[in-house]
């Protein structure tokens, strides 16, 4: 059927009565439905406003605290109280809100650098501005910290501080910086760490005190404490010696642990010889004397004949593989006694 046909004014049987009316800009007829609306009674929008009353109230007026977390309830924006753990009941809002902040959970923080993500691998970022400081002896040491902490009393950590995280920082940095000037950069970088981290958890604490923060300070740790990367190599140089002097030091002391008791034994054993030699000397001295003494009371008694046996005795002791003879006083002439057949035979021709 051709398009003009659409607009052919006549009807089917080529005349202008009987048919459908024709649509008077020439273009097809459209039929447009009718809608009927039902009649609705006052008590239906009334029950339809009281469900949407009920959706729009049970969820503003009944809320759940986990058990990690403290209910704080304000009303028009003022603490009214605090709850536990559980359901509990409100006024909706806008007359009450509630906040449930996890005051169970430790949170952290980083002093001097930021951790941008922490799958593998890491990615670290430094902030000199608040790693960089100045030591006792004035000298540059980056210092790396990290702070975990808790919430104490979720009223004053809600309403006291606006911004946790700045606060906690700038309190961490200013804490850190104080304790890191008063001591020398061999403390920082070794021996001292430990006494600065604890003196670092005790001022942070106090601080946060002071300003009514509601945080409590879990610990402190310190990640890194390097010097400046600009002066590492000559750093290096100073631990490498640093080291030598120590295993140097460790050394002569261990030498000195084995030569010093050696030494105390052998001054022992000369000493105990010592005293052995007196104790001999001491106790041969007195018992000669006990011998003169009975010697000198014998001789009391008999001086000639004690003189005469002493004098034997003396001979005896000193001249002891010589034969030796006594002659007596009333005897004019040794000859008799002398062994004259007993001489050699080179002798006896003489």
């Amino acid at each position: 059927m051709p398009w003009d046909d659409l607009h052919d004014p006549k009807g089917p049987s080529g005349g202008s009565g009987g048919g459908p009316k024709k649509n008077p800009s020439g273009g097809p007829q459209m039929e447009i439905p009718q809608i009927k609306i039902p009649n609705l009674k006052p008590s239906t929008f009334l029950g339809a406003g009281l469900v949407l009353l009920a959706i729009w109230l049970v969820p503003g007026v009944f809320y759940t605290v986990q058990p990690d977390e403290e209910g704080v309830v304000t009303r028009f924006g003022k603490y009214v109280r605090s709850t536990g753990p559980g359901l509990h009941f409100k006024l909706p809002s806008p007359f009450e809100h509630v906040n449930t902040p996890k005051v169970l959970k430790v949170r952290r923080i980083e002093v001097g650098f930021r951790i941008l993500s922490s799958g593998p691998p890491q990615k670290v970022r430094d902030v000199p501005a608040e790693s960089l400081m100045l030591t006792g002896d004035q000298n540059i040491v980056d210092i790396d910290l990290v702070v975990q902490y808790q919430i104490r009393n979720a009223v004053e950590y809600l309403f006291n501080i606006e911004t946790r995280q700045k606060l906690i920082r700038n309190v961490a940095e200013t804490a850190i910086r104080g304790i890191v000037g008063s001591k020398n950069i061999d403390e920082a970088l070794t021996t001292g760490k430990s006494e600065i981290q604890v003196l670092a958890k005790d001022q942070i604490q106090s601080l946060l005190d002071k300003y009514k923060a509601g945080i409590q300070i879990v610990t402190t740790q310190l990640q890194d404490v390097h010097p400046p990367t600009q002066v590492a190599a000559s750093f290096k140089d100073v631990v490498s010696a640093r080291e030598d002097k120590e295993r140097m030091i460790n050394q002569a002391q261990g030498y000195r642990k084995a030569v010093i008791p050696e030494t105390r034994g052998k001054s022992a054993q000369i000493v105990r010889q010592a005293e052995g030699y007196k104790e001999e000397k001491i106790q041969r001295a007195q018992g000669d004397t006990q011998g003169f003494l009975a010697l000198y009371e014998e001789y009391k008694k008999a001086p000639d004949i004690t003189r005469k046996r002493i004098y034997l005795e003396t001979m005896e002791e000193i001249l002891p593989n010589m034969k030796k003879f006594v002659v007596g006083s009333s005897t004019g002439n040794v000859l008799p006694i002398l062994p004259l057949g007993q001489m050699p035979p080179a002798l006896q021709g003489k």
